[in-house]
């Protein structure tokens, strides 16, 4: 790694940012990029260094903005035909969009914080959370009031609200008006409906209010504020493997590239074309002036 990727990775380590290094492994010429070449990719999609031109830095920079949103382990990702270089199950595979052709493969290597687990209230239950959490790479913050103001959340936090009816409406309702990916409450359904009444007249969506677990934790019986804790790190261990409820919206739909049959994130596509009505979206500008030229030979099937 250069010595400025090296500073780069180590300043968004100490200020908790996440970031993806993309490290070039193999390659089949013609590509620019080289074995060795790297690229580190922040969440906000600025990258430093380098990791090839037009054909294969879009599909880098949505690659690592899918697996700084979803989270995951590093793997290989191929651009190019499927038939050359590493064969293995857990490699993604895209098809270049270059005409000159060529392979590479590029390890991406997620750099991510610890998730964030924010305890409101003081009960029995936050008391075995904050010796449980740990264990399973959380890091713990406990308040003790509602206002959440002072605290980063991000899409990797978790808050869980045990304040038995003291402040439970207020921060509740500041958690889910948050981008937090899990918001729950300790207490019994009764009172669970009641908090549902308040978020409703407070002016939350249906939406915003159905994402809200009350009560707290997968169903597994469990009676001791030990057993409940246990039961609500279940489900947080779920929702973090699984992916939120607010990660899989249509956000991440992708298209098909007509011309080289790539994918393509149509929320953050840059290359987009209308004909007879239809969307069409793009990897690169080449792609899009291909199509324009004579759109019917795409968008007609050969006979097979």
């Amino acid at each position: 790694m250069s010595d400025t990727l090296l500073k780069l990775a180590h300043q968004l380590t100490e200020a908790g940012e996440p970031f993806v290094l993309a490290t070039v492994v193999w390659c089949e010429r013609p590509t620019s990029a080289k074995p060795g070449a790297q690229a580190l990719i922040q969440a906000n999609g600025k990258m430093a260094g380098w990791i090839g031109g037009s054909c294969a830095q879009p599909v880098v920079l949505r690659e690592a903005a899918r697996i700084l949103r979803e989270g995951g382990e590093p793997y290989l990702l191929r651009l190019g035909a499927p038939d050359l270089g590493i064969m293995r199950k857990d490699v993604r595979v895209f098809p270049m969009s270059c005409t000159s052709g060529g392979v590479l493969d590029i390890y991406m290597e997620p750099h991510l914080p610890l998730p964030q687990l924010i305890l409101i209230g003081d009960s029995p239950v936050i008391a075995a959370l904050r010796q449980l959490a740990s264990v399973i790479d959380f890091a713990v913050i406990q308040l003790h009031s509602a206002d959440l103001s002072k605290v980063n959340i991000h899409e990797q936090t978790c808050i869980l609200v045990a304040t038995h009816g003291q402040y439970d409406e207020d921060a509740i309702e500041q958690a889910l008006r948050s981008p937090a990916c899990y918001v729950g409450m300790v207490g019994s359904r009764r009172r669970a409906e009641a908090c549902r009444t308040y978020l409703r007249e407070a002016g939350l969506s249906e939406a915003q209010i159905a994402l809200l677990k009350a009560p707290a934790g997968l169903d597994i019986g469990a009676l001791t504020p030990e057993e409940i804790a246990a039961s609500i790190l279940a489900e947080l261990v779920q929702v973090r493997r699984r992916g939120s409820e607010q990660a899989t919206t249509a956000a991440n739909a992708v298209a098909i590239d007509p011309v080289c049959g790539m994918e393509v994130e149509i929320a953050h596509a840059r290359h987009i074309s209308n004909v007879e009505g239809r969307s069409f979206y793009f990897c690169c500008p080449a792609c899009k002036r291909l199509f324009e030229r004579n759109p019917q030979e795409y968008l007609v099937q050969p006979e097979r």
